[in-house]
């Protein structure tokens, strides 16, 4: 019964896909022209093996810097193309700024022209392939969805905008007490009844259940079900898909249950990793304020021509476990900002001055901040500390927001990483399910994950 001819790629499996095939496309260019061409400068054997290694590994940390591997991008070709340039230009330079584990640089400099340019167009050919045959509708996943029609829109909205592969072909209505005459926009309506047939003539090869009601699942949809699974197929809880394809918690479905959504990650009591974390927070905010006296002089210079006042902002915010600390900042916006009492910041906010925008976006405004995690009142990496007048509010209107105070504020964080800007209860919802991924899945992996992303944002100016 189980559709065997259906073949797609989770989203694990396509950043997997696409990093391997980066460094195999490249290696494989340099691999030719070492062998059909006079080029000496790079080639693959036994004994420079390291090369390779030191190449592999530049072309997949560069490409996660410059969004290689985001699957949104890498879907639109003209995209695709300018992250290819800067990702093959900036590892060429770093590959030929460390000679000491690399090939010492060759005698004829036009070599290193067909070295840039192999990677290049290498890449760039997977990348083209990639589009044009993985991303394609052929490799799409076909999913049936068991859902109160109530939830379906919402349901479908969000799994599409995280994923474009993830095609939900129809559903089934499993509350039958709401009118049977709803319909959705694209999306096929089946009978609870035809489960069987359904699955193996629309080549269905996952089925999500997102029934908040367990009684609504009727003993012959339950069997029907049961069948499915022994015949392999796949079904799963929409809780998990959510969480799998936006990497964020769906705090909005989970109710009395919520110890089920929530076996927080081991790292959270793991001393190890603990006692880690805060020597690279003690060291990486050593550094910071090093950085910060650096750039001292230019900052203190737009303060007098553009910003005139304070060069320094406090402000009170919520930590770990809800203790309140001020937190240290340059200033951004106009002096007296909040004058009519206090609101949300807010895109294109007015009261943000010209040199403050240029602070923000390049994350410069932030440098001081360093102090508050070389006191241990921030970390490194956590969730966005928030205002206390805020998060009383954010309390009464969002489930499980005080959990996000469960470890230290972050200077930077999963949320910041993977949302533009927030400034609103909705925003702040969203801000919160990233924040319950990192606690649920912190470990050294995604900290690094993190900190690349960060180094992206600043690069692309993508400060809020």
């Amino acid at each position: 019964m189980s559709n065997k001819s259906s073949i797609h790629f989770e989203v694990s499996e396509r950043k997997v896909l696409l990093r391997l095939f980066d460094v195999l496309f490249a290696l494989g260019g340099l691999y030719v022209i070492s062998r059909q061409f006079e080029f000496d400068y790079f080639y693959i054997t036994k004994e420079n093996w390291i090369w390779t290694v030191i190449l592999s590994l530049y072309i997949t940390m560069v490409g996660t810097v410059f969004e290689l591997y985001d699957l949104q991008a890498s879907s639109k070709l003209d995209v695709t193309f300018k992250n290819v340039v800067l990702t093959a230009s900036f590892t060429v330079l770093f590959y030929l700024l460390t000679p000491f584990i690399t090939p010492f640089l060759p005698e004829k400099r036009l070599q290193i022209i067909y070295f840039y340019l192999t990677i290049l167009v290498g890449i760039f050919l997977w990348r083209i392939a990639y589009v044009t045959l993985i991303n394609s509708p052929r490799f799409y996943k076909k999913v049936l969805l068991i859902a109160d029609a109530s939830d379906i829109a919402p349901m479908v909205n969000i799994i599409s905008e995280s994923d474009p592969n993830y095609d939900i072909v129809g559903y089934v209505n499993s509350d039958y007490e709401i009118n049977k005459s709803i319909s959705f926009k694209g999306l096929k309506k089946f009978q609870a009844n035809e489960i069987v047939t359904i699955v193996a003539e629309n080549g269905i090869s996952e089925i999500v259940v997102a029934s908040n009601n367990v009684d609504t699942i009727t003993p012959e949809l339950y069997n029907n079900l049961i069948n499915l699974l022994e015949d392999g197929y796949v079904i799963r809880e929409y809780t998990q898909v959510y969480e799998s394809i936006t990497q964020r918690i769906p705090v909005q479905f989970v109710g009395k249950d919520f110890y089920k959504y929530f076996p927080f990650s081991r790292s959270n009591q793991n001393r190890l990793y603990l006692s880690f974390s805060r020597v690279l927070d003690i060291i990486v905010s050593l550094v910071g304020i090093i950085l910060a006296f650096f750039f001292l002089p230019l900052i203190v210079l737009g303060n007098l021509i553009a910003n005139r006042g304070p060069l320094f902002y406090k402000q009170e915010r919520v930590g770990k476990n809800g203790k309140l600390f001020y937190i240290i900042k340059f200033r951004t916006m106009v002096r007296h900002a909040e004058k009519g009492g206090i609101q949300w910041a807010e895109k294109n906010d007015r009261r943000i001055t010209l040199f403050g925008n240029f602070l923000r976006k390049t994350r410069l405004d932030e440098l001081p901040q360093f102090i508050n995690v070389l006191k241990g009142e921030m970390a490194l990496i956590g969730p966005r500390p928030e205002r206390p007048f805020f998060v009383k509010e954010l309390i009464q209107s969002i489930p499980f927001y005080e959990t996000r105070h469960i470890i230290k504020p972050g200077l930077t964080g999963w949320a910041q990483v993977k949302m533009r800007y927030g400034s609103t209860v909705e925003d702040s919802l969203k801000k919160l399910q990233y924040d319950l991924f990192y606690i649920k899945r912190r470990s050294i992996f995604l900290d690094i994950n993190i900190i690349v992303k960060t180094i992206s944002t600043v690069i692309y100016y993508r400060g809020r």
